[in-house]
């Protein structure tokens, strides 16, 4: 147990929680004293924990407990410290002082970076007003609202500015549609963004991690080791001591010698002590046989350290890491501790990324020199530590070079002085038709030119324009062979060659600079004829008509500016590639009302261009006003630009659609088609392109009513324009028409085509259009008559609609006001275009109430109601209610005939009668005369008929 009475953790500010104690705990103060056993006093042990610097733990809750002599802890302000949703286990056992926290000093109280904060602040703030807000990406508090005051970063800190992602490795070229590599691009290593990736490290994308992912290896490009997937089977990597399989095995044995056979490269530490080749009695280990050493003979990499404290003295070398190249020492150091060794033999070893060697108590090894080391270190803090190795007199006079020999023989050098042929050092190669040089030997003596060959001769170029006999030039070109050929005596040589062309050369300037006058001059001319005529007809007091009239009506949305105190960030819903959406309150100055909203914000270090698309989405969504169009609230003008939207409690109905799939019937399906399209003919009918129409951008404010937002893509069209060309940028290939694909034209008709994409996308329940044909492809596919499969639940006259909308020919393609009438119609028989299993109808059940289904039908049944058929016919039977069926219910010429409580009711001549109580009802020439009592109107005698027409003779009057 910890008896110090004062642990001082002055400094620290942060603890992320990245491990937690019982998967709960992040910090954790347990046990700390010293307890006398005969008289039961606590002698010693923690009585001051300071962390007064400490205003944040990310993740996990704190537990303290038996700690009989440490005080204050009860004064601490968890909530101030730890996450709401964390919890604080604290058990006391001595008194403590109530006006302080940390200690008893005052100078050791705590700053509070979260319970002052205003409520506009979303995490830490300095004081407590909206204006001490810290940025959302701080930890810990901060020194102002910029992302560079804070004082720890949340996420990611990026050459000191705090981020929630490093910059991406590469950008897209609008220009070309082609990812490029980004000059700005940075690692994410633990929580900093770097620029490389320390040498011990694997790059895996933007990452700097110990070891690729499964159906991945290790390569190495550039002196940088990356993870690339594997061409067909990968390498094999085995865990080594420590890691994976053998996470509690301190080294080599018996019991796992033989996972090393064919290794390439070993994910952990080799370790070979004295229990490998004797065995362990308490774990029943056997020994080890020396011969499967040789299982390590194709390893080329230890990411770990190497460690030898034991080898057999039938082997005096470890031959058997001959293939070895790179020991990483990601954990610890290589150390080499064997006695029975005469030389290393480490022949292919090129690298000892980190760690020191130490190679001692070596008796008899030899061929060890610090400069053989010292080469193969990364970094200048690695040393080697050779003592107690084999005396000189031991070695004697052995030939070794500068660098060192792992060994003896040519084959043990750590470099050639001369040549290297096949891993053995010679003074010199033997001339052969293999080879493509002789040593020593003249230019035309070599088999084969490294650049040219004119002549017999190999020459670093072919003659052009030298000298030669009879002081003529000569010009030579090179063939496909590397031959120098000469020119054709018809080409243009010498100087006539450069006078010919500097004459094309400065005529054609010439031409270019004339042609360019003359155009300036027309356009010139041109445009001082249109002011004349425009000064001239303004002129003119006969004017009375615009000089272009659009008919246009003037653009009258209100864009509401909102403050940043206003807005309150609750949780992320969701990001984009320009920003981040969160679920917030905007709370009006001045206001006691807090209305829930959804709040857009822009990525910092945005483009220029960024700003400005979020701006012209913001121009769109505020001159709408429709059901079924998401509207613009305001606009939040801080250093990130914030649209702050009306916020739909479901989400999008693409994920509302996969949720509830089970619940969602042909109604509400057809419903939401009918909607969409008439939010379409509304943006159609104000000359708005939304070019990014898909189930994902259709919120749902009611299962009954959805909206179409997210206008990034959207663009307005003037009133003579019909089509609308991009520029590039990120655009959903999958939902887009061939002509947008191609050309980079937008219409309403293109927004058409994405509708048909988004009904496939309602009728499929969420499913992927498309899925498995990448987007470099769509065209191609598109162009051969390749379109979406019919949903199972649709008709064929729903899956024709589709069709319709995904024609080649814009023209042929269906307007959204003709969808809008197709779908209502649908809408009122849903059974019969869509295939649902139970009409999938989403059915409340109240508390009482009994719902199911009975043959394809709803039924309800209500507390004290019996439901039945009666030939096919659905027939309840209610107790106080005012429509019930009390005695009979009987079919009379295929017509349901209730018989009713007091009531008569019969079919006379297939017409329904009811016989009332009080009343005579009969027929007269085939028509029904009731005779009623206490009534103004009345049969009281006679009905007759007089000319085909039914006269009544009223009581008192005769009507004719």
């Amino acid at each position: 147990m910890n008896e110090a009475a004062d642990v001082p953790l002055l400094n620290l500010k942060l603890i992320r929680g990245q491990n937690l104690y019982e998967n709960q705990f992040a910090l954790l103060v347990m046990s700390n004293y010293n307890r006398n056993q005969s008289t039961l006093n606590y002698t010693s042990g923690l009585r001051q924990l300071r962390l007064s610097s400490l205003t944040e733990i990310l993740k996990g809750g704190a537990k303290i407990t038996h700690n009989p002599l440490l005080c204050n802890i009860e004064t601490i302000q968890w909530g101030d410290i730890l996450d709401s949703n964390s919890s604080v286990l604290l058990k006391a056992d001595s008194a403590f002082t109530p006006k302080c926290t940390w200690t008893k000093d005052k100078a050791s109280c705590s700053s509070f970076t979260r319970l002052q904060c205003a409520e506009q602040c979303s995490r830490r703030c300095r004081g407590p007003k909206p204006s001490d807000c810290c940025n959302e990406h701080c930890a810990a508090g901060c020194t102002g609202p910029r992302a560079i005051d804070c004082l720890a970063c949340r996420d990611l800190n990026d050459n000191g500015t705090c981020k929630d992602a490093c910059p991406h490795l590469t950008l897209y070229n609008s220009k070309t549609h082609q990812e490029v590599h980004n000059p700005n691009a940075k690692y994410t290593y633990g929580a900093t963004c770097v620029k490389a990736c320390p040498h011990n490290y694997v790059v895996a994308g933007g990452s700097c991690v110990r070891t690729c992912s499964a159906g991945m290896h290790e390569v190495e490009e550039g002196g940088v080791q990356r993870c690339k997937d594997c061409d067909g089977p990968c390498p094999k990597v085995c865990d080594g001591v420590g890691v994976g399989s053998l996470i509690n095995t301190i080294a080599v044995n018996a019991s796992n010698i033989d996972s090393f056979r064919n290794c390439t490269k070993i994910i952990g530490d080799v370790s070979l002590i004295a229990t490998s080749f004797s065995g362990d009695p308490h774990y029943k280990i056997p020994p080890m046989d020396p011969a499967k050493l040789e299982n390590f003979r194709a390893v080329k990499e230890i990411t770990g350290f190497l460690l030898i404290q034991f080898w057999p003295e039938n082997l005096t070398s470890l031959s058997v890491f001959e293939n070895l190249q790179i020991i990483r020492g990601r954990t610890t150091v290589v150390v080499v501790w064997a006695r029975h060794l005469l030389w290393l033999g480490l022949r292919s070893l090129k690298e000892v990324s980190a760690g020191r060697v130490m190679i001692k108590n070596n008796s008899q090894l030899c061929f060890i020199r610090a400069a053989q080391w010292t080469g193969l270190f990364r970094t200048r803090d690695q040393t080697p530590n050779l003592i107690h190795n084999a005396p000189p007199d031991v070695c004697g006079e052995l030939p070794v070079t500068y660098q060192g020999c792992w060994g003896p023989g040519p084959a043990m050098c750590v470099s050639c002085r001369h040549v290297d042929r096949r891993g053995r050092c010679v003074f010199m190669c033997t001339c052969n038709q293999s080879l493509l040089w002789r040593p020593l030997q003249g230019p035309d003596q070599c088999s084969q030119c490294a650049h040219f060959k004119d002549g017999p001769h190999c020459v670093p170029r072919c003659p052009h324009g030298v000298l030669g006999d009879g002081d003529a030039l000569i010009w030579k070109y090179p063939d496909g062979s590397g031959r120098c050929r000469t020119c054709h005596q018809n080409c243009t040589q010498g100087g006539s060659a450069s006078s010919a062309m500097a004459v094309v050369v400065v005529g054609g300037l010439l031409v270019t600079v004339v042609v360019a006058l003359v155009v300036f001059v027309l356009l010139r001319r041109r445009r001082i004829g249109r002011k004349r005529t425009l000064r001239r007809l303004l002129q003119e007091r006969e004017l009375v008509e615009p000089l272009t009239p659009s008919g246009e009506a003037p653009n009258q949305a209100l864009l509401r500016i909102l403050k940043e105190t206003e807005l309150k960030k609750i949780r992320v819903l969701g990001s984009g590639a320009f920003g981040t959406v969160f679920k917030g309150l905007w709370i009006p100055e001045g206001e006691s009302v807090r209305i829930p909203v959804a709040i857009k914000v822009l990525r910092e270090a945005t483009s220029p261009k960024a700003n400005k698309e979020i701006l012209d989405e913001a121009y769109v969504m505020a001159s709408v006003d429709h059901p079924h169009v998401c509207r613009l609230l305001g606009i939040c003008l801080t250093s990130s630009v914030q649209l702050v939207t009306q916020l739909m409690p479901y989400g999008c109905l693409l994920d509302y659609i996969r949720h509830h799939r089970d619940h969602v019937g042909a109604q509400w399906l057809l419903n939401w088609c009918v909607q969409i399209a008439k939010g379409m003919n509304y943006l159609e009918q104000h000359h708005l392109v939304h070019r990014d129409l898909a189930a994902r951008n259709v919120l749902v404010k009611t299962p009954n009513h959805v909206k179409i937002t997210d206008f990034g893509l959207a663009k307005l069209l003037e009133a003579d324009e019909e089509e609308y060309h991009a520029e590039g940028g990120k655009v959903p290939i999958k939902w887009m028409a061939l002509e947008s694909i191609l050309q980079w034209t937008y219409t309403h008709q293109s927004d058409v085509w994405s509708f048909g994409v988004t009904l496939w996308e309602l009728m499929t329940f969420g499913s992927k259009p498309y899925d498995g044909i990448p987007a470099c492809q769509m065209a191609s596919v598109l162009e051969r008559g390749d379109r979406l499969p019919q949903p199972p639940i649709c008709t064929i006259e729903v899956y024709m609609i589709m069709v319709k909308c995904w024609m080649i020919d814009a023209s042929s393609r269906p307007k959204f006001r003709e969808l809008i009438v197709e779908f209502s119609k649908m809408a009122r028989d849903p059974s019969r275009y869509l295939v649902l299993q139970y009409q999938g109808v989403l059915v409340p059940r109240y508390s009482g109430t009994t719902v199911f289904w009975y043959q394809d039908v709803l039924v309800p049944r209500c507390s004290g109601t019996k439901v039945f058929w009666y030939h096919g016919v659905l027939v309840p039977r209610c107790s106080g209610t005012k429509m019930f069926w009390y005695t009979t219910v009987f079919w009379y010429h295929s017509v349901l005939v209730p018989r009713c409580f007091g009531t008569t009711v019969f079919w006379y001549q297939d017409v329904l009668v009811p016989r009332c109580s009080g009343t005579k009802m009969f027929w007269y020439h085939g028509v029904l005369v009731p005779r009623c009592s206490g009534t103004k109107m009345f049969w009281y005698t006679t009905v007759f008929w007089y000319h085909s027409v039914l006269v009544p003779r009223c009581f008192g009057t005769t009507v004719f």
